[in-house]
């Protein structure tokens, strides 16, 4: 694959090599505690008036040949093979009034996923999309407005990055985000397994994997938020735009498809150390193909089961529950378990009707590499009845279609990564990445297949 955007890019890293920080997730708030407010107290004025940060991420990810007796329309080729990911974002945001901000996330993307991003339902790149190019291309993937009301108690510092400008606010406050930006930016966050760009890679550990997340094709959506924080919780709720066809570049500007998603945070401390527990549920509205109504049809007119051909305005709903926890001040661990009903088709992530995923995340204090981190997970993804048969029949979805399923199996994943902080380069970070599949797309007759992946993290 020709590569045009990374010989400019791996140009200016030395220009870049002592830039400021940055981050990506719109609900990751670094936050240090200060004075004690009461509810009538006003918050002090902030006088950062705008911010302005970069990213870089290259993945590039191969694996060698292995068992195949067949393959379809959507299964991982079986021949030796490599991808390659390349993004560069900006991030601008402005201060516009007391707890207001704007922010717009220009983003350059190139390249592809493994197969095209097929054949895994756990696919192993969560810096692949699920359209591609081999020239880069220019999109909007967020633009964003955030209103912060104060409600009272203890004063916090909000630490300035990407998508957050500086300010202080009360402890208990309520947070509205309004516009373009991902769901999982707000819902299903989790400080040791949510961004492909410097932690896990794959789907199905950095989001919960039956979280059928409203999105587009590139994983954004449209909607707003509400996160309402008192002392030890917070409670969120959102309401989001579906595609205007399933898995496609186009949301349904109408709303008439949508989801609705709510989430309950629980924070405590475990023997002095913090932990979170989530509990998210959702429900997406829309025109949706039964995998039942499929089979049917294709029984009727002997020909492969399609959801296309059957969809009807319908829903589906799910839940995901998601836990963190600090063992030590290097140590974390983290826990997810999702389950959606099965019965429709996939609507935007991917084909997991239920998930378990665990992990750890381990500092590199102990060899005095502290902004070194060494991560290691697993995770089992299953189908429903329903989806084994529509696939077993030959029908294809988002990520994966042999063309067969004669021997069901549970998608199992385990992935541990490096990540190496380039001390002669501030804010540059190599990860090496390993990813291990057994029975990929639930297929018993194909795989196991090992996945090694390398990444090029740089903030400015």
């Amino acid at each position: 694959m020709k590569r045009i955007l990374m010989p400019a890019l791996l140009a200016i890293l030395p220009c870049l090599a002592h830039a400021g920080p940055s981050g990506m997730v719109l609900a990751a708030a670094d936050v240090t505690p200060a004075t004690p407010l009461s509810p009538d107290t006003p918050v002090p004025a902030v006088p950062q008036a705008w911010g302005l940060y970069g990213q870089l991420t290259v993945v590039s990810q191969a694996h060698p040949g292995f068992t195949s007796p067949y393959q379809g329309t959507n299964s991982l080729s079986p021949k030796s093979s490599s991808a390659e990911t390349t993004d560069l974002t900006l991030f601008a945001g402005v201060h516009l009034w007391d707890g207001g901000e704007f922010w717009i996330n220009p983003e350059v993307d190139q390249g592809f996923g493994l197969s095209n991003t097929v054949g895994v339902a756990g696919f192993p790149s969560g810096e692949a999309y699920k359209v591609g190019a081999n020239t880069p291309y220019l999109r909007l993937p967020r633009a964003f407005y955030r209103q912060t009301i104060n409600l009272g108690g203890e004063a916090q510092t909000i630490a300035p990055s990407a998508n957050q400008i500086e300010r202080t606010q009360s402890a208990d406050n309520i947070v509205l985000t309004l516009g373009k930006f991902s769901v999982v930016d707000v819902f299903d966050t989790n400080s040791y397994a949510h961004d492909p760009r410097s932690d896990f890679l794959n789907w199905s550990v950095v989001d919960a994997g039956a979280f059928d997340y409203a999105a587009d094709a590139w994983g954004f959506s449209k909607g707003a938020s509400v996160e309402w924080t008192q002392s030890w919780w917070t409670l969120r709720g959102g309401f989001f735009d579906l595609s205007q066809i399933p898995n496609t570049t186009t949301l349904d500007q109408t709303f008439a498809q949508h989801e609705w998603v709510g989430e309950l945070e629980e924070r405590h401390s475990l023997w002095s150390h913090p932990g979170k527990a989530k509990l998210l549920s959702f429900i997406n509205q829309g025109y949706m193909g039964s995998y039942a109504d499929a089979l049917s049809l294709a029984r009727q007119t002997n020909s492969t089961p399609n959801t296309a051909l059957v969809r009807r305005y319908g829903s589906q709903s799910g839940f995901a529950l998601n836990l963190e926890q600090e063992f030590a001040a290097d140590l974390g661990g983290f826990a997810r378990v999702s389950k959606n009903q099965g019965k429709n088709e996939a609507f935007e992530f991917t084909e997991i009707n239920q998930s378990v995923s665990a992990g750890l995340s381990l500092k590199g204090d102990r060899w005095d590499r502290h902004d070194d981190t060494l991560g290691f997970a697993a995770v089992a993804n299953g189908l429903s009845g329903a989806a084994r048969n529509y696939f077993a029949a030959g029908g294809i979805g988002i990520l994966i279609g042999d063309g067969q399923l004669p021997h069901y199996g549970t998608e199992q994943i385990m992935e541990t990564y490096y990540a190496y902080s380039v001390r002669a380069m501030n804010h540059l970070t190599l990860t090496l990445n390993y990813q291990y599949v057994v029975n990929p797309a639930y297929n018993q007759d194909r795989g196991p297949v090992s996945i090694i992946g390398a990444r090029l993290h740089l903030e400015f």
